[in-house]
C-alpha cells in the first residue's frame, strides 16, 4: 500500500471474483504490464450521441489528437509517478491518452496500492485483486483507469457452430445479395478495422476462400497490439474461426477493402487497448470497425467502461463508424443469475449493436425471416434493455420496453439493427484448411461493417455516428422481423429488443448513409 495517506481510490476500479478463490500470491518478480489510460484534454470536444446541435465537421486524426488527446502536463505527472515507483514506460500513446508500464508485480502492486494474488475459477486461474486502485492526490482527478492488474478473460466471440455441415448454408456473397447488395459493388480502398482477442489467419486459405467465390482478395494486414499478433491456433473450433469469419463476410460483401486486423490479449487492458489502437491509426485511417467480442454488462469494471466510452466518443467525433455482436445466449447473455442481460460494448450508445435472425432463401430470395432463436440446445440473439446506459435521444420514440427484471427500469435498447445469423442458415467460410459453416452475431457485425463500407466508398468520405439516421429511416431502410422471441423479449412491429429495426434492405440503407452529411456528434 502507498505510504501516502492521502491516496485517493480510483472509482469503478473494484472488481468481483464471482466463482472464483484465493489460491496464492503471485511470484514479486512476475512481470505484469498495465495501461494507465486518463481524461480527454480539459476543454475538449464531448459532442456525443446525445448532442442535438447542428452537425459538424470531423475531425483528422491529428485534430483529434490535438483536441482530446491527453493534456501534456497530466501525462507528464504520471511519468514522473512510474519513475518514482520503478515503472518502466514501454508506450507512450497522448493521442489515444494512455501510457503502458511494465515492472514487477511487488512494486507494480505497491505503486497502484494492491496486493495482487492468484484466484481459481472455473475457467483457469487468474491474476486479480480485491479493493480499488490507489492513486497519489496529483493523478486522482487526471486518470480514468489501471487495466492489466486483473489479467481474466475479459470477452468470448460472439461465434455459433453448425451441429453439422449438411443443413442449409450460404457464402457471404448470397447472404449479401439476399439483402440487396448490388452484384460487383466494391469498396475500393475503404479500411475496415477489426478488433481480434486471439486466433490468427492463413493468407492461404484467404487466397483459396476467395478465388473460390471468383473475388479479388482484399489487402488484409495484422496489427499486433499488447504484444498480440496473428497466431493461427490451428483447429477449426477455435478463434481462427471468428478471425476468418470477419475478414471473410467484410471481404466478401464489400470486395476491394483493406482489412486491418488489430490483435491484442484477451483482458480489459488488451480489449480497450486495441480499440484504441484502431480509432487513433493515423496511418491506416479505418472508417469502420467491427467488433465481435463481448460480455454481460456486469462483467466489465466501470473503470474500463470509461476508458471503452472515452475512446467511442473519439471514433465518433474522427468519423469512425462501430457495429458490436449483440451477443449469442438470449436474454440472459450466458449469465446464470436468472436476470436478463445485455452484451457490452455492443450496449454501449455510440455503436451499433447488431443482433440475429434466421432467414430462409428461395431462389436467393428472402421467404420467411425471423428471430434467432435456438435455445436451450444452442444459441440465440443477445438483445434486451441496458442496466448502464440511459435510453438514448434517438431511441425514445423506438417503444424501448423496460427490463424485463425486477424493478423494470429503463435503459438503451439493444440491439439496434439485425441480420443472419443462425447456423441452420450459415455461413460457409474456410479456415485452418477445413471449410466449416458458422452462425452468430459475430457475423452480423462484420455483414454491416461491410454495408457500411460501401456506403463510405460511395460517399467519398467516412460516415462517423449513423444510429440517430438508422432511427429515422426504418421501414425505408429495414426489414421489419415480427416473430419469434430470444427469451424474455419478443419481435414485434416497429424496433424490437431481439432484432431491433430489423435486417438491411440494402440498397436505400447504403444510399441514405452515403447521401446523409457525416455527423461525429449523431445529429443528422
Amino acid at each position: 500500500m502507498p505510504e501516502d495517506q492521502t491516496a485517493a481510490a480510483l472509482a469503478g476500479s473494484t472488481r468481483e471474483h464471482r466463482g472464483a478463490h484465493r489460491v496464492g500470491t503471485v511470484d514479486p518478480d512476475t512481470t505484469v504490464e498495465v495501461t494507465v489510460y486518463l481524461r480527454p484534454r480539459r476543454g475538449a470536444p464531448t459532442r456525443i450521441a446525445e448532442d442535438a446541435a447542428e452537425p459538424a465537421p470531423m475531425l483528422s486524426r491529428s485534430e483529434l489528437a490535438e483536441a482530446r488527446g491527453a493534456d501534456p502536463g497530466e501525462m507528464a505527472a504520471v511519468e514522473q509517478f512510474a519513475s518514482n515507483h520503478g515503472l518502466d514506460i514501454i508506450e507512450r500513446d497522448a493521442p489515444g491518452r494512455r501510457l503502458r508500464l511494465r515492472a514487477g508485480a511487488a512494486a507494480m502492486g505497491r505503486a497502484f496500492g494492491v496486493d495482487l494474488q492468484r484466484f481459481q475459477h472455473l475457467e483457469g486461474t487468474y491474476r486479480g485483486h480485491t479493493g480499488p486502485v490507489l492513486l497519489p492526490p496529483e493523478l486522482s482527478d487526471a486518470v480514468v483507469a489501471v487495466l492489466g492488474l486483473d489479467d481474466r478473460r475479459q470477452a468470448e466471440t460472439r461465434l455459433r457452430h453448425a451441429k453439422d455441415n449438411s443443413g442449409v448454408s450460404y457464402t457471404p456473397v448470397t447472404v449479401g445479395t439476399a439483402y440487396g447488395v448490388q452484384p460487383g459493388a466494391r469498396a475500393t480502398g475503404v479500411c475496415v478495422a477489426l478488433i481480434e482477442l486471439g486466433g490468427g489467419f492463413s493468407a492461404g486459405d484467404l487466397a483459396t476462400y476467395f478465388t473460390s467465390l471468383g473475388l479479388a482478395e482484399p489487402e488484409v494486414e495484422a496489427v499486433a497490439v499488447d504484444g498480440a499478433s496473428n497466431a493461427p491456433s490451428g483447429g477449426s473450433s477455435g478463434p481462427d474461426a471468428e478471425v476468418m469469419l470477419d475478414i471473410e463476410v467484410v471481404g466478401a460483401v464489400a470486395n476491394g477493402t483493406r482489412i486491418a486486423v488489430y490483435f491484442a490479449p484477451n483482458t480489459d487492458q488488451g480489449f480497450a487497448d486495441a480499440i484504441s489502437a484502431a480509432v487513433h491509426d493515423a496511418s491506416r485511417k479505418p472508417a469502420v470497425i467491427s467488433i465481435s467480442w463481448g460480455g454481460p454488462e456486469n462483467t466489465y469494471t466501470a473503470q474500463a467502461v470509461k476508458a471503452f466510452e472515452d475512446t467511442f466518443t473519439d471514433a465518433a467525433l474522427a468519423g469512425t463508424t462501430v457495429f458490436v455482436a449483440a451477443g449469442d445466449s438470449g436474454s440472459s447473455d450466458g449469465a446464470t443469475d436468472g436476470l436478463a442481460h445485455v452484451d457490452y460494448p455492443a450496449s454501449s450508445p455510440q455503436v451499433v449493436g447488431c443482433g440475429g435472425t434466421q432467414f430462409h432463401l428461395e431462389d436467393g430470395v428472402i421467404v420467411t425471416e425471423v428471430v434467432w432463436d435456438d435455445l436451450p440446445s444452442g444459441g440465440a440473439t443477445g438483445g434486451g434493455v441496458s442496466a448502464s446506459f440511459p435510453v438514448p435521444s434517438w431511441q425514445e420514440s423506438a417503444g424501448v420496453p423496460v427490463s424485463a427484471n425486477p424493478g423494470q427500469a429503463s435503459g438503451r435498447g439493444v440491439p439496434d439493427v439485425a441480420g443472419d445469423a443462425d447456423p441452420a442458415s450459415g455461413y460457409q467460410i474456410r479456415v485452418d484448411g477445413d471449410d466449416i459453416v458458422v452462425g452468430g452475431t459475430s457475423a452480423v457485425a462484420p455483414l454491416y461493417a461491410a454495408l457500411a463500407a460501401l456506403a463510405v466508398a460511395k460517399a467519398g468520405e467516412p460516415l462517423g455516428f449513423i444510429n440517430r439516421t438508422l432511427y429515422q429511416l426504418g421501414d425505408s431502410g429495414f426489414r421489419d422481423i415480427t416473430e419469434g422471441d430470444n427469451g424474455a423479449y419478443s419481435a414485434a412491429s416497429g424496433w424490437d429488443a431481439c432484432t431491433g429495426l430489423g435486417s438491411p434492405k440494402a440498397t436505400p440503407l447504403i444510399e441514405a448513409l452515403a447521401a446523409r452529411r457525416a455527423s461525429p456528434a449523431g445529429t443528422s
